[in-house]
């Protein structure tokens, strides 16, 4: 989904371990990867919970999924300059506030955020300074089976998925958008580049966690 993200008030310093920035399509397999850096590294890793005004689906928890607000009360905080990024979707708000990212930091964490491409490029203006990963299916038509396979999607749907995939691929490109970008045609190998990636900040969080 293409969704239209605007930036909030410039954001304050945050202290703590080095953000993560997680970005794109649905089926590229980003949340297999999380999962599995989470289990892992389970006391070094932190995900950032995001709010959102729509209304929790069957198996949902709130304070795990998303945070469940209303709108009014996402529209107060935003207002007061509460959140990094925001957006709206088919009617509901969705948005990453400094107090979730803080609480990660707080417990000497690494916070990972699973966002958007617009919302990359909002993130770039601020001074988060997290470390930019793109996550990415091999080809479109690799993607268009993995949604299929879920069997989750309406048509319309999958088609606005894909079409959302195919920008955001040609986004990605874009020269110092992101410090790496992840093929995932294979799962395993995949979280090892991921790793690979994360090793130096891993690795200075857990002297942190030390001391």
């Amino acid at each position: 989904m293409l969704w239209r993200r605007f930036l909030c008030s410039a954001l304050s310093v945050m202290t703590g371990p080095r953000p993560v920035v997680l970005s794109g399509p649905s089926g590229a397999g980003k949340s297999t990867l999380l999962k599995k850096l989470l289990k892992d590294y389970e006391n070094v890793f932190g995900f950032s919970v995001s709010h959102t005004t729509r209304q929790p689906r069957p198996g949902e928890v709130d304070g795990k999924d998303y945070h469940f607000v209303t709108r009014e009360a996402m529209r107060k905080e935003i207002d007061a300059g509460g959140f990094i990024e925001h957006a709206e979707f088919s009617g509901n708000m969705y948005g990453t506030s400094k107090a979730a990212v803080q609480a990660v930091q707080a417990q000497n964490q690494i916070c990972i955020l699973d966002i958007d491409m617009q919302g990359v490029k909002n993130i770039k203006k601020t001074d988060l300074n997290p470390i930019y990963i793109s996550i990415q299916a091999p080809s479109i038509e690799v993607l268009e089976k993995r949604l299929r396979d879920r069997k989750t999607e309406t048509e319309e749907s999958l088609q606005k998925r894909l079409n959302t995939a195919c920008i955001d691929m040609e986004l990605s490109k874009e020269p110092g958008l992101f410090d790496m970008i992840i093929i995932n045609d294979d799962v395993e190998e995949a979280y090892l580049a991921l790793k690979n990636a994360l090793a130096e900040e891993i690795q200075k969080t857990q002297g942190l966690r030390k001391s």
